[in-house]
């Protein structure tokens, strides 16, 4: 194929992998499925992958948008992401996991949290299940207070903060954590009830209370070390979390 040619057919090849899904304000844009060979824990697992991203402008007209972004550093923002296993839309017993991204946990495997731990957990049992997805969201650092932030958390936390404190007296709340954009995506993937991998109460609380149907819980607790056993604890006793000892709720 020339680059003439090209030019000319990448919009018919790209239009059926987008999916505008109107918002109150502005739209999300939900681009896949991709082919996505990942490797986990030494085994190459095919997931199905998908990127959203939130912008003011609500249109279908595609090449327009397009032509937009490409004038935008969208570099220096983060756009949210989607790892669908089996057939999600329509199989039965999905398993999901709505993870906020964490740049020291996820990608530099620090024990100070529980987050890179979970991240790969939950692939492995969403694998294991046959079915479900794997909800990454950006913009949620730190429980939503961002990289910068977190990094000066972390040094009140060294300095016989808990997690909350450290937030606290940064000035922000203890999670400011809005789902409502990964909730609208989910609704456009599927709309058959689903499991939730979560230790977090308010998670299940914001998919029930957009009328999700969840058919049951699964905790993810693992991971303990000396690093992390302050944190674990406080996200229990601070912040509500589901302790390892509580029976999953299936109601």
């Amino acid at each position: 194929m020339t680059q003439k040619s090209k030019s000319r057919n990448h919009l018919s090849i790209l239009e059926d992998k987008i999916q505008l899904i109107k918002m109150e304000k502005g739209a999300i844009y939900l681009v896949g499925p991709i082919k996505l060979p990942v490797n986990l824990y030494g085994e190459t697992v095919n997931f199905q992958w998908y990127c959203w991203l939130n912008y003011e402008e609500v249109t279908e007209d595609f090449n327009r948008l397009i032509e937009k972004l490409s004038s935008a550093n969208l570099a220096e923002l983060q756009q949210s992401s989607v790892l669908t296993y089996g057939d999600f839309s329509y199989g039965d017993d999905a398993l999901i996991r709505m993870h906020s991204i964490c740049h020291t946990g996820d990608i530099f495997g620090s024990k100070r949290c529980d987050c890179g731990f979970q991240l790969k957990q939950s692939m492995k049992k969403i694998v294991e299940q046959g079915t479900g997805a794997l909800f990454y969201i950006a913009n949620q650092e730190g429980r939503g207070i961002g990289l910068f932030s977190k990094s000066m958390a972390y040094i009140l936390q060294e300095n016989d903060y808990d997690t909350v404190e450290a937030n606290e007296a940064l000035g922000f709340v203890d999670d400011s954590r809005d789902y409502s954009n990964a909730i609208n995506v989910l609704k456009a993937l599927r709309s058959k009830p689903v499991t939730v991998m979560t230790n977090n109460p308010k998670k299940l609380e914001a998919l029930k209370n957009a009328g999700l149907l969840v058919s049951g819980r699964e905790p993810l607790w693992g991971n303990r070390s000396e690093f992390n056993e302050k944190y674990l604890a406080t996200k229990v006793n601070r912040s509500g979390h589901i302790g390892e000892e509580e029976k999953s709720s299936n109601d």
